[in-house]
């Protein structure tokens, strides 16, 4: 059962959070136990509830977690305890929901458990790889050095994925407007003059009847088509919530022409920096596939690696594995092979990170280079077709009137 309590330390400094016991005077002895003199305690089911609610929309970002690491990195090269250090970044956190994870964590280490231990229990902030990360820096005694690779590795990731991110945010808003442009056109201007053309009893022009049509389709039946969106948006969001959704979103994402190859890159940009990033760690190569499968974040790379993961496992080399897979490029599988040969894997992946991250950079740029001028071209194309449907039968019928 989960209690809140607000407590004071042996040196007089005020505390507060919460603690998993059997009952309440279990919690009360374990608290002692720690030093706390505690002032109130109580059960914390309905602040537990309230907590899950504010997580669902106020989860903790990428952005978040790359700040904490690189402060943990800082404090931990200071030579700053453990448990000081969760307690000070506590205090200092500004996001409420990674500022009670770790006020948890701090009385967790408190408690005698280890930091990966109790990072473990909050897979909303810490994922598999970053615990596995830090329980590898735990027994090679070297945690030091272990947040140090972390926030080096979440600081390349986050700016690679910030890029390809940002790079679409450009298109999606223009389109967004030109939709809503259009549909202010054809809902509210086209019915004003399509009364006046269909007054004049002149013959209008088949590009005209196509705009008028549409215009009376959207205010007869817009909210109605307004539904079915939403609904199909619903059900699609729902359908990519499942495996077979999400392995056909995954394939979709990497086959779109010119955006796949991006994202593309972008996956082998993560493996590659991923596997670096563990074997540094001394993680074994195993366990590294197995995390990289979960974190790769799209369902046809994360099968490849369970699959190469399997063929390790049965003795395979890296590169043998890879090799089976279609996802994989060429290139890649050879410089594994290399790095295998030669004991050099960890700075060959570390170069083909680097490589692949260059990679989405210049895509990204040629991207956002194209598709201005497509969308300058689609929009004048919209608007002149729209604009020439409806004025040359207006100017048509000002001449036969002059």
């Amino acid at each position: 059962m989960l209690f809140s309590y607000k407590a004071i330390e042996t040196g007089g400094r005020p505390v507060n959070g919460s603690i998993d016991a059997l009952n309440i005077e279990v919690a009360i002895s374990a608290l002692q136990r720690r030093g706390f003199t505690v002032s109130t305690i109580v059960p914390a089911k309905n602040k537990a509830f309230f907590k899950r609610d504010l997580a669902f929309w106020k989860r903790v970002s990428s952005k978040d977690i790359v700040i904490l690491s690189r402060q943990i990195s800082t404090l931990f090269e200071a030579q700053v305890s453990a448990l000081r250090i969760f307690r000070l970044l506590a205090i200092e956190i500004g996001h409420p929901i990674l500022r009670q994870i770790l006020i948890e964590i701090a009385d967790d280490i408190q408690a005698g458990s280890s930091i990966s231990k109790a990072m473990g229990k909050h897979p909303e902030a810490f994922s598999s790889f970053y615990v596995s990360m830090i329980r590898s820096g735990e027994e090679a005694g070297k945690l030091d050095q272990t947040f140090g690779y972390l926030a080096d590795y979440l600081e390349r990731t986050y700016e690679v994925t910030s890029k390809a991110k940002n790079a679409l945010v450009y298109p999606v808003f223009v389109i967004i407007t030109f939709v809503a442009v259009m549909v202010l056109m054809f809902t509210t201007v086209i019915p004003s003059i399509s009364a006046i053309l269909v007054e004049s009893g002149q013959a209008i022009p088949i590009y005209t009847r196509i705009v008028l049509g549409m215009s009376t389709f959207l205010m007869k039946y817009g909210w109605f088509l307004l539904i079915i969106v939403i609904v199909g948006a619903l059900f699609l969001w729902q359908f990519v919530k499942t495996p077979n959704g999400r392995y056909v979103m995954s394939g979709f994402k990497i086959r779109v022409p010119y955006i796949g190859n991006l994202f593309r890159k972008l996956y082998l940009s993560r493996i590659a920096d991923n596997m670096h990033t563990q074997l540094a760690s001394a993680i074994p190569i195993i366990k590294t596939l197995e995390i990289t499968a979960e974190v790769v974040d799209n369902a046809i790379f994360e099968k490849a690696l369970a699959v190469a993961a399997e063929e390790v496992k049965g003795g395979s080399s890296i590169a043998d594995a890879f090799a089976k897979s279609s996802v994989i490029p060429g290139i890649m599988i050879q410089m594994i092979k290399v790095g295998e040969e030669s004991g050099e894997l960890g700075s060959i992946l570390e170069t083909m990170a680097r490589f692949y991250r260059r990679e989405v950079s210049n895509a990204v740029d040629t991207l956002v280079s194209l598709i201005e001028p497509a969308l300058i071209i689609m929009l004048g194309l919209g608007v002149g077709f729209l604009l020439a449907a409806v004025l040359i039968p207006v100017y048509s019928m000002a001449g036969v009137a002059g």
